[in-house]
């Protein structure tokens, strides 16, 4: 991943994962739905984000369980 992909995908996270969907993998599938559309509409290639880390859905769905988790 590209260090500018890198630093918009963990902004987005930050600014838009929600409280309460924590580990249900339907609302991480739309809000990586969300995040990739935002990084075209940012002038970001997919490719910018897939490079390291292979599957942005993976990267919500974590970040959403360690939020529940505390």
């Amino acid at each position: 991943m590209s260090a500018r992909g890198r630093e918009f995908l963990d902004a987005w996270v930050a600014s838009h994962l929600p409280d309460e969907t924590g580990g249900n993998p339907i609302a991480a599938s739309d809000l990586a739905d969300q995040m990739m559309k935002a990084a075209g509409e940012a002038g970001i290639a997919p490719s910018e984000l897939h490079e390291e880390v292979g599957s942005v859905f993976e990267v919500i769905f974590e970040a959403m369980a360690r939020r529940r988790d505390g």
